[in-house]
């Protein structure tokens, strides 16, 4: 139901908007709210994509949104739970990443380059800075650009809609991360929150509506 998928979509932005206003305005009890309900949100359009036909593709990605949903909530805890929220983002990652793989291995292509520069690159621009850190964060680093680099593989197999749908979404995912780090560890900045927020709920909504794709395997 189409009707149904926009609904859902104009919910999304609108919880988005007020949880990112919160950021800044308050008061919290919206942060706390409206966060978490934007993914569930974002979490009832891929289930209704699906139309009940959960396949390995389908299954995987709609595990990887309840893994974020926890993370979500884990990072936005008022005491410090931000490896908690780092270990159910890793494990959505993963998920990812066997979605991204449905149907074939992972081989080593030309495409993964790209993301192998921007590794090295956000690497070092936060290694100094990570202190006790530094094993958690490089291992999520390294599994979340293995995820983008598969989600654009897919695409390059197969362009249609919901491949590109899912290879931004992965991209911008990795944005979004980038400038929760950079904000956390390096220097914060006023814009920082508005930017994570704004592009991981755009990333999250597009790889939920990628997976019409796979609905007959």
């Amino acid at each position: 139901m189409r009707s149904l998928r926009i609904i859902f979509t104009i919910l999304t932005a609108c919880s988005a908007i007020i949880t990112i206003r919160a950021e800044y305005l308050g008061p919290s009890i919206h942060i706390y709210v409206f966060k978490p309900l934007t993914m569930v949100f974002i979490l009832l359009i891929a289930i209704q994509m699906s139309r009940g036909n959960f396949s390995r593709y389908v299954g995987t990605i709609i595990v990887g949104l309840i893994f974020s949903l926890a993370g979500d909530v884990f990072l936005m805890l008022p005491s410090d739970q931000f490896i908690a929220g780092l270990v159910s983002f890793l494990v959505a990652h993963l998920f990812y990443i066997v979605a991204f793989t449905t149907g074939r291995r992972i081989k080593l292509t030309g495409s993964g380059l790209p993301f192998l520069l921007y590794g090295v690159l956000i690497c070092t621009i936060l290694y100094p800075y990570l202190e006790e850190m530094k094993l958690p964060v490089l291992a999520y680093v390294l599994v979340i650009l293995i995820m983008g680099w598969q989600a654009c593989d897919r695409y390059y197999l197969s362009k249609n809609t919901f491949t590109l749908l899912a290879f931004v979404g992965a991209v911008l995912f990795i944005f979004s991360d980038s400038i929760l780090a950079l904000n956390k560890f390096r220097e914060p900045f006023e814009i920082a929150r508005a930017l994570n927020l704004s592009t991981y709920f755009i990333a999250q909504w597009m790889i939920a509506f990628s997976v019409k794709q796979k609905l007959s395997c």
